[in-house]
């Protein structure tokens, strides 16, 4: 993988960068896992907006993505690594021996062709699912259940990765791609690897446009406002708005927002890096 700069030939493209997408298949998303995917436009059910800069975009159709990887002992093929418009990681389409297909995160270095399975018969190699408790230390790993069974909620945004550090009894512990590291359940499963498109976080929108293409409005600093729209703004002339915080008050730097009740908060080993 790598990027592209564009050429200069016009506004949006002068400081445009993207990805250059070679390895993704040249082919349509499997009809048969798209599912329908209604816009809010940020309104909740009674039509009154709760989220701003929210709206418009292009037309998109869901992708059902196998978090829960259950097809345990059952050899599937990577057919086809696909762009999907949900998420920034690519997918993966495979076909399963017993004739059925599903997508799933795409690691890094997967390639059309190769062979992936789940559950405890699975090899420790790029792709496959496997429990933490047969995971070897100082793995890779991405798309990490927190319940056995729910399904991957962890680890799964473009080029991200946590490490396996450790076992201790039930738990395993695991360093995430914040810097946090946490006891997870040795029963629940992870995806060997690092998650795809890792320069995704390297491209550049180029243009306003393009970010009203994936349905982002624009978005207005609190500073500019009026006291009566939002704490940080008034003042004469540019007056630097105070502390920095929500439009709700809620500080931006500094002010804790875990819920102290939480009952995972006796897993994390250490806090995520400030």
């Amino acid at each position: 993988m790598a990027l592209k700069k564009y050429n200069p030939i016009t506004p949006g493209t002068r400081f445009k960068v993207g990805v250059i997408r070679t390895e993704l298949s040249k082919v349509k998303p499997e009809k048969s896992l798209l599912a329908p995917l209604k816009k809010s436009g940020g309104r909740n059910n009674s039509g009154k907006m709760t989220v701003r800069n929210i709206g418009g975009g292009h037309k998109r159709r869901y992708r059902v993505i196998d978090f829960k990887r259950n097809k345990d002992g059952i050899p599937a093929t990577v057919k086809t690594i696909e762009y999907d418009p949900n998420r920034t990681a690519y997918i993966a389409l495979l076909f399963y021996a017993d004739g059925e297909k599903r997508y799933i995160l795409a690691p890094f270095g997967l390639k059309v062709g190769d062979k992936v399975m789940s559950g405890e018969k699975a090899e420790p190699n790029v792709g496959n699912a496997l429990f933490l408790r047969d995971i070897p230390l100082g793995t890779s790993i991405h798309a990490i259940e927190m319940d056995p069974g729910r399904g991957a909620v962890l680890v799964r945004s473009a080029g991200t990765s946590a490490t396996l550090m450790g076992r201790e009894d039930r738990y395993a512990v695991v360093k995430l791609p914040s810097g946090e590291t946490r006891r997870i359940l040795v029963t629940c499963k992870a995806t060997m690897g690092t998650c795809s498109n890792p320069d995704h976080g390297l491209t550049v929108f180029g243009k306003a446009g393009a970010r009203r293409w994936i349905g982002r409005r624009p978005r207005v600093r609190g500073v500019a406002m009026n006291p009566v729209d939002h704490p940080m703004g008034g003042g004469e002339g540019r007056a630097s708005g105070g502390h920095p915080r929500s439009r709700n008050g809620i500080f931006a730097k500094g002010q804790k927002t875990r819920n102290k009740k939480k009952h995972s908060t006796k897993l994390i080993i250490s806090k995520r890096k400030k």
